[in-house]
């Protein structure tokens, strides 16, 4: 893909803009993560620790639930259990 002529007259070749492009994503990229609190050197533990955050939080959902599950059928079989007296 060649691109039009500019006013100078010049071409950018495929490579050029490929390499353009790319080192474009990459500054938005940085820039989009600095944004957000990310742009440091601990960029990568933290966006880590961030999902075993998230790993513990469904972890906790499912525990809880199993756990009401448990409590609930508990309580149904003893009241069972002593209204049959």
């Amino acid at each position: 893909m060649t691109l039009p002529r500019h006013d100078a007259g010049h071409r950018l070749s495929d490579h050029d803009l490929e390499a353009m492009l790319e080192r474009a994503a990459e500054e938005g990229a940085r820039r989009a993560l600095s944004d957000v609190g990310l742009g440091g050197k601990d960029a990568v533990l933290t966006i880590h620790d961030m999902q075993s955050l998230l790993e513990c939080i469904q972890f906790v959902r499912r525990t809880a639930v199993q756990t009401a599950v448990h409590v609930i059928t508990a309580a149904a079989l003893i009241a069972l259990l002593t209204g049959s007296r």
